[in-house]
């Protein structure tokens, strides 16, 4: 199917995980992709991988010039803009009591200003387009609360409230708004490599508590981004979409009468 034909993305947080996943996924389903990353040698790759259709750019989502760059070169090369996901994001695990102040800061500069200023600048464009879709990556901790998550979470719940404004103010010109919620997805930024034989047990332990029973894969991400992106969701705006194997709803008591035997 080509149920991205003529439209052009743009991706933040490309070059890996979720953000690669995607852009790969547009590519095949009809897309001009641009792959906005600070990590220049992964999106590099990535671009040659797909081809003419695609092209990277060096972008920090919290500078504002940093967007404008983005914009230019965008419509140099393909004209005009189409799809935004807002997907960069940074995780970090501190308690409420030792976070500083600045590292406060910059995990909602990235995560919650940058998809502010992405919304800021290329809306007006994808208005010129006749419309088109923003899709904002929040996560299921912009839903609840969690342990070592201070900055994080409240960037997400801010992002969840953001999408709402957006869609609230951008829906009557024909740009459709959406957030997605995933849970915990194999990435790089989640699976922490090189963590200890003790943390990769626990984990692997929680995850058998999901009421699916294992952790996602960045590809099952992309694909409620590619339908939020098309046409099949033609009438969702404002809509937020959890993909998180059911972890939000609680863990699965596995000692409980009718459990199946998880091993």
């Amino acid at each position: 199917m080509n149920r991205l034909a003529n439209k052009t993305a743009i991706i933040t947080g490309a070059a890996r995980g979720m953000g690669a996943a995607t852009a790969r996924l547009f590519a095949a389903e009809g897309a001009r992709v641009v792959l906005a990353d600070v990590l220049d040698a992964e999106g590099e790759a990535l671009a040659r991988e797909l081809g003419a259709v695609a092209f990277f750019r060096h972008h920090d989502v919290a500078d504002e010039d940093s967007w404008q760059g983005l914009l230019g070169e965008t419509l140099a090369r393909f004209g005009g803009v189409d799809i935004l996901v807002n997907n960069a994001g940074v995780l970090l695990m501190r308690g409420l009591m030792d976070i500083t102040k600045q590292e406060f800061e910059r995990v909602l500069g990235i995560n919650l200003v940058g998809t502010f200023l992405g919304i800021k600048a290329l809306a007006p464009k994808i208005i010129e387009r006749g419309g088109g879709a923003i899709v904002n990556i929040s996560s299921i901790d912009g839903m609840k609360g969690s342990n070592a998550t201070a900055a994080y979470s409240a960037s997400k719940w801010g992002v969840r409230g953001l999408t709402k404004v957006a869609a609230m103010e951008l829906g009557p010109r024909g740009v459709r708004v959406n957030s997605i919620h995933p849970g915990g997805i194999r990435t790089p930024m989640t699976t922490r490599p090189g963590a200890s034989a003790e943390i990769q047990a626990a984990t692997a332990k929680f995850f058998k508590t999901v009421p699916l029973g294992r952790i996602g894969e960045a590809e099952e991400v992309a694909r409620v981004t590619l339908f939020l992106a098309s046409d099949d969701a033609s009438y969702v705006c404002g809509a937020e979409i959890v993909v998180d194997g059911g972890m939000i709803i609680g863990p699965y008591y596995m000692s409980q009468p009718g459990a199946p035997a998880i091993g």
